[in-house]
C-alpha cells in the first residue's frame, strides 16, 4: 500500500463502515475542556457503571455500546503498508496534572505538534492505564500511555505506548513524584518540566486503524497509532498508580471490518 493512500484507505473504510463518524469532529467541542476522558453521567471500571453498561448510562454515550469501531482492540494481523512516518515536534513545558478520578492526566501547553501524512495534530494530553487497554495477540502490557492530539479540524489522534516492568523511568518522574492522589483541580507546578517526546520508544515501528475514544463517550473519530515496541518502568512506579489505579482499562473491542495497517 502506498504511503499517499495508506490515511485515506482508514478513512474510506471509517466511512464505509460507520457514515456518521465523519461528522463527530464537531463535537470535539464539548469535550477539549476534559480532552479524553469526558462524559457526562458516572461511569467507572466495574460495577454497574462498568465498560459493558457505558452505553446505557447516558444517551451522550450510545456508541459504547452499539458502535462498529470501538478502541480499544487487540493487535493482531496487521496488515503491511506504507503509512509514513510520524513527524514528532514535541517542546517541554511546566507541568499541568491533574487526578480526574479516571487517570492521571497532564495538560500540555500549546506548541507540541506532530504530523500524520501531511496533516498537523497538535498534543493536547497524555495519561495513563493500568493495565494496558490496547492488547498484542490477546496478551496485555503492565501500563499503556496515550498521547491526544487534535487538528484544527476536531480529528482526534492518540498515540498509544505500551509500558513495561523493568528499569526506572527517569521520563515519567516529574509526573510520579507530583501524582495527586485524589481526584481534583490541575495543579501547574511551574519549576517541574516535563518532556512528552522522551516517552516514546527509540523503536517507533507502529500499528495504526481508525477508533474511538476508549472512554465515555466513545465518539469514533480517532486515528489510532500504537508503537509495537514497549518503555520500561520499575515495579516501584507501576505499583504506584496501581494503588491509585487497579483497572482503569477498558477491555478490547471487536476490529469488525476495519483495518488494521503495520508501518515497515
Amino acid at each position: 500500500m502506498h504511503r499517499r493512500n495508506a490515511l485515506k484507505f482508514l478513512a474510506g473504510a471509517a466511512a464505509a463502515t460507520c457514515p456518521t463518524c465523519l461528522s463527530l469532529a464537531s463535537a470535539f467541542a464539548a469535550e477539549k475542556s476534559t480532552g479524553a476522558h469526558g462524559g457526562a453521567a458516572p461511569w467507572g471500571y466495574e460495577g454497574a457503571n462498568g465498560p459493558e453498561h457505558w452505553g446505557d448510562l447516558a444517551p451522550a454515550n450510545r456508541v459504547c455500546g452499539v458502535g462498529f469501531q470501538q478502541s480499544p482492540i487487540d493487535i493482531d494481523n496487521a496488515i503491511d503498508a506504507q503509512t509514513g512516518g510520524i513527524d514528532i515536534s514535541y517542546t517541554t513545558s511546566p507541568l499541568r496534572i491533574l487526578n480526574n478520578g479516571h487517570t492521571v492526566q497532564v495538560n500540555c501547553d500549546p506548541g507540541s505538534q506532530m504530523q500524520l501524512d501531511g496533516q498537523t495534530f497538535k498534543l493536547l494530553q497524555f495519561h495513563f492505564h493500568h493495565p494496558s487497554e490496547h492488547t498484542h495477540q490477546g496478551r496485555s502490557h503492565d501500563m499503556e500511555a496515550h498521547l491526544v492530539h487534535a487538528s484544527d479540524d476536531g480529528t482526534l489522534a492518540v498515540l498509544g505506548v505500551f509500558i513495561t516492568e523493568g528499569a526506572h523511568n527517569k521520563a515519567l518522574g516529574p509526573v510520579w513524584d507530583n501524582m495527586p492522589m485524589s481526584a481534583g483541580p490541575e495543579n501547574r507546578v511551574g519549576s517541574v518540566i516535563v518532556a512528552p517526546e522522551r516517552l516514546l520508544p527509540d523503536q517507533r515501528t507502529f500499528y495504526r486503524y481508525y477508533g474511538s475514544l476508549t472512554t465515555p463517550p466513545c465518539s469514533e473519530k480517532v486515528i489510532w497509532s500504537v508503537y509495537g515496541m514497549p518503555i520500561e518502568a520499575s515495579r516501584a512506579q507501576v505499583q504506584k498508580f496501581a494503588a491509585l489505579f487497579p483497572m482503569n482499562a477498558r477491555p478490547a473491542q471487536p476490529l469488525n471490518r476495519r483495518f488494521l495497517l503495520k508501518s515497515p
